[in-house]
């Protein structure tokens, strides 16, 4: 807030001045504050997150009046003619430019799955805020200004500098635009350059759904050997504990350590850090190290992670990798190339859900010999199933309660594979004891314990997590390749938990993206009454999508769900800047200007306010940018988004919106040029006494 106040008052020199749009913050805030409310919108992070964002924003109308007014008063108009004529003649650029922001901010509240649910108070907070903003601008704005704004006499030494500076930006930005008028063809040539980047930085770009946050906790699975009791993870777990330990005793860098052994072979532990501010390494470093400890283990295979804020759940790695095949036997090949080729890409514990590691023992019959004896293959069957796992015969009372009667051979006699040869059958012909090692063969073979399917479809799963400087989309794409490459025989590839999501994510931002610009374009064409000044308007929008992208890739950020929230916002912060030209340059047109002159000098006269409302609005996004503790990466990516989006956007857009207007307005007219023509003609006819159809006289 801070920072935007002194953009303020660099360009305007006034304390007094500065106040005015100074009250727009609090009072759009707490009025945000009452909608939320009656919505059941929590204070949370992302509603603070747009909170922040919103100072940036709110200012921008409150901005584009003052400043009209205060360029009225500068030239000797009184203060509440100024004040009247000055909002009066921005009105409707403050409106248009409020319903694009809205119309932008309501598709990311309709957002689908676990992202939409969390996004959409946020695009309601904002929403709110900027719908108050333009109220304000509207009604308050005026008010305080014809009461507080005076015309300046003698400069400081440091507003001087800054008027004189100002002027001097006016003038080469009149040559500058006077030379682009002259050279349409590069204009045209950089815009086409500049769209066409914008593939080529996507792609290259690494994609994930949301930064990896310090937590400051994470925890560890362990998993031992098939069979493995608790007895023996519980011995396991006690030495992951015991080289645990000294993040707590030595580092300083822990507070807890939790560990469990579960009664099956797996185990699990938690460990709790200390503050950001009480220790000196990231939740990242210290995992790394901690993993190196962990790797000597043999009796387990442990994995580290670290659970983030936007997850779908449904595993403890980010990589969950579904491939889907006709059999198991198939599934099994499948694996063993998945895990080769996966063992060469950055990723970390590497591991599928199909593994042949429980012992299993294939009996085998031999039908015609216990067909010879009188034994059916049912009989054989029953007897199995009776002595290794049990059958209820029977119940008992005993004290008023019933038993169930379990017969079931010892353990002492079904502890070998070979007792299962000292069993007998009864021959169904003879009634004769027949050993079942006479009619049946052993051999052991290893299984996995769960036949996993995934959509009603045989399927494994493979997960990992990802090392450092590598994302989940990178990840993502090179299995996919892997597939394709070696595996041309896989029925289906799918995906689970966090990259289920980034997949969902990212088509229904893509969605979201082309919606908000589909309803800002028919929002301005309401509007304008044309297509061809939405267009115009428009034609801003891949510049600002470049810049920010630009900046993402020269920030090493990534594209995940907040920075593409961020290019879903340049879409209305791109456009406001070219309702400002458009809009002042059909002004000019009804007052009989040329239209090339009429948008020279709108550029010209917006040109204040354009550098204002940019300003502020990058610096409310400097505090992301800057911040650091937890949420700092999330923050950070929005913040670079709309820094790199707007400042990119507006150098641009004061060039290319006057070109593309000088080329296009002559096939369209204003919005109030019918309206001007009717009441013409309706004067007209009052003025000559014209009688109607009625045969009364016209009004």
């Amino acid at each position: 807030m801070v920072l935007v106040f002194l953009v303020l008052y660099s360009f305007l020199g006034s304390l007094r001045t500065v106040i005015v749009p100074a009250v727009t913050v609090p009072v759009c805030i707490i009025a945000a504050f009452t909608v939320m409310s009656l919505l059941g919108v929590t204070l949370n992070l992302l509603t603070l997150l747009a909170l922040v964002l919103a100072i940036g924003l709110v200012v921008d109308d409150a901005i584009v009046v003052l400043e009209n007014i205060y360029r009225r008063v500068e030239a000797g108009e009184p203060r509440l003619l100024a004040a009247y004529h000055g909002a009066r003649q921005v009105g409707f650029a403050v409106i248009a430019t409020t319903l694009v922001l809205i119309g932008v901010f309501v598709p990311i509240a309709f957002l689908e799955g676990n992202v939409g649910r969390l996004f959409s108070e946020l695009g309601i907070t904002l929403a709110t805020t900027v719908a108050f903003s333009s109220l304000v601008a509207l009604t308050l704005t005026p008010m305080m200004c014809s009461k507080l704004l005076r015309r300046t006499g003698p400069k400081g030494w440091v507003n001087a500098h800054v008027d004189d500076g100002f002027e001097k930006l006016r003038r080469g930005y009149q040559n500058a635009l006077t030379y682009c008028f002259h050279n349409k063809t590069i204009i045209l040539l950089l815009f086409a350059a500049i769209t066409a980047s914008i593939v080529g930085l996507v792609n290259a770009i690494p994609k994930e759904l949301a930064p990896r946050e310090d937590r400051g906790s994470f925890f560890l699975v362990a998993r031992g050997p098939e069979g493995a009791g608790f007895n023996y993870m519980r011995e396991q777990m006690d030495e992951v504990e015991r080289r645990a330990m000294y993040l707590v005793n030595e580092t300083k860098e822990a507070r807890i350590v939790i560990v469990r052994a579960d009664g099956d072979n797996s185990g699990f532990a938690v460990i709790v850090l200390n503050p950001w501010s009480e220790r000196k390494r990231s939740a990242d470093e210290i995992i790394a190290e901690l993993r190196g400890r962990l790797a000597s283990m043999t009796g387990v295979s442990v994995f580290i992670n670290m659970r983030q804020g936007i997850s779908a759940g449904g595993g403890r790695d980010p990589v969950n990798f579904v491939v889907g095949g006709n059999t198991y036997e198939e599934l099994a090949k499948i694996r063993t190339i998945l895990e080769e080729e996966a063992a060469k890409l950055p990723l970390i514990g590497v591991d599928t859900d199909y593994r042949e590691t429980q012992p299993q023992i294939r009996v085998a019959i031999d039908r015609d010999r216990a067909a010879d004896l009188g034994v059916s293959v049912s009989t054989i069957g029953r007897t199995l199933e009776t002595m290794l796992g049990g059958r209820r015969v029977t119940t008992f009372v005993e004290r008023g309660e019933e038993y169930d009667v379990i017969v079931r051979a010892d353990d002492s006699n079904r502890r070998e594979p070979s007792d299962l040869t000292n069993i007998y059958v009864r021959s169904d012909r003879s009634g004769d004891l027949i050993p079942l090692s006479n009619v049946i063969t052993l051999r052991e073979q290893a299984a996995s314990a769960t036949l996993n399917r995934y959509n009603r479809v045989r399927a494994l799963t493979l997960t990992a997590q990802l090392a450092d400087g590598y994302s989940l989309g990178e990840a993502l794409t090179d299995l996919e390749n892997v597939v394709r490459e070696s595996l041309p025989d896989v029925s289906s590839i799918d995906y689970k938990g966090e990259s289920r999501e980034l997949k969902e994510a990212g088509n229904a931002v893509v969605f979201t993206f082309a919606m908000a610009f589909l309803v800002v374009f028919l929002i301005l064409a309401a509007q304008f009454e044309s297509f061809i000044h939405p267009f115009v308007i428009m034609l801003t929008v891949p510049l600002a999508a470049a810049g920010g992208l630009l900046g993402l890739y020269l920030a090493g950020s990534t594209l995940n769900i907040y920075s593409q929230i961020g290019l879903v916002m340049l879409i209305g912060l791109a456009a406001k800047n070219g309702i400002l030209i458009v809009e002042f340059a059909n002004q000019l047109r009804d007052e009989g200007l040329e239209i090339r002159d009429a948008v020279i000098e709108a550029s010209l006269i917006r040109l204040r306010p354009i550098i204002m409302t940019s300003l502020s609005t990058v610096m409310g996004a400097v505090p992301l940018i800057m911040a650091t503790g937890p949420g700092s990466a999330s923050r950070l990516t929005i913040g670079v988004v709309i820094f790199a989006g707007v400042s990119i956007s507006t150098v641009l857009t004061v060039f290319m919106v006057p070109v593309f207007y000088d080329m296009l307005a002559k096939y369209t007219r204003s919005p109030g040029y019918e309206a001007a023509r009717l009441k013409k003609q309706q004067e007209e006819r009052a003025q000559t006494g014209t009688i109607g159809v009625q045969g009364t006289p016209a009004e």
